[in-house]
């Protein structure tokens, strides 16, 4: 019988709902600093979380409506622009206005408690994953949990290659993990590594196709624990 190794969470979304009131307030706000004529809706926001990564939302969507002025350097505005919004998502984190999600922080307990790895794998920027996990979880549990974010490889999800870093680096077999994610392409990025997941649907994706988890749930308070994800890394493959 195979053994429960790790919990692997996504962070946006999972952790805390963050692409509503965090991320997007952040990059509206930088816009309007650096004179960007961009303001996304709720609904904008929403067509692009199908794109990870915010570097790579913004570059779609200027390429969907048109570049910022002459924009002779985009790289160097899109950096400039992700810079900006990291800043000002940072300070929403550290004034402590975005809640974990409910039964974030009584499972990471259990794992901890059990001895079981714990991991991040996200495509969000590092500096504000890392902000989040202590803000928000507390330099205790933060001290077990092992960060993979931002540009530590070189392609996103859907792609696999995060899980498969943070399996590798953590000398995990992927058979015998569990990830908690809350988005298709996230679901799709972490079966393709070879793991079991759990989705917690959010607000934005609650409608999303998720015929490939092993469990989808609300939030991980209907009836998620260690027992739980123990029993899915048990299943035969």
């Amino acid at each position: 019988m195979s053994m429960l190794a790790a919990l692997i969470f996504d962070c946006d979304g999972v952790l805390v709902d963050t692409e509503r009131d965090g991320h997007r307030v952040a990059f509206n706000r930088a816009f309007a600093d650096q004179g960007v004529a961009a303001q996304w809706s709720v609904e904008r926001y929403a067509e692009l979380l199908s794109v990870a990564g915010g570097k790579e939302r913004m570059i779609r969507h200027f390429d969907e409506t048109g570049w910022p002025g002459a924009a002779a350097d985009r790289e160097a505005l899109i950096k400039a622009l992700h810079k900006r919004k990291t800043d000002l998502f940072m300070e929403l984190i550290e004034a402590g206005s975005l809640p974990l999600r409910p039964g974030i922080a009584r499972l990471v307990d259990e794992a901890i408690a059990a001895d079981i790895r714990l991991a991040v794998c996200s495509t969000s920027n590092e500096r504000a994953v890392t902000a989040l996990v202590k803000v928000m979880l507390g330099a205790e549990r933060a001290r077990h949990i092992a960060i993979f974010a931002g540009d530590v490889v070189a392609a996103k999800k859907p792609d696999p290659a995060i899980y498969n870093l943070a399996a590798s680096t953590l000398v995990l077999d992927p058979g015998r993990c569990v990830v908690v994610e809350d988005s298709h392409i996230g679901l799709t990025a972490a079966k393709a590594a070879g793991m079991r997941c759990i989705v917690t649907r959010s607000a934005f994706t609650a409608e999303e196709d998720f015929r490939l988890a092993d469990i989808v749930v609300p939030d991980l308070d209907v009836g998620i624990g260690l027992a739980q994800c123990r029993a899915l890394v048990a299943r035969s493959v």
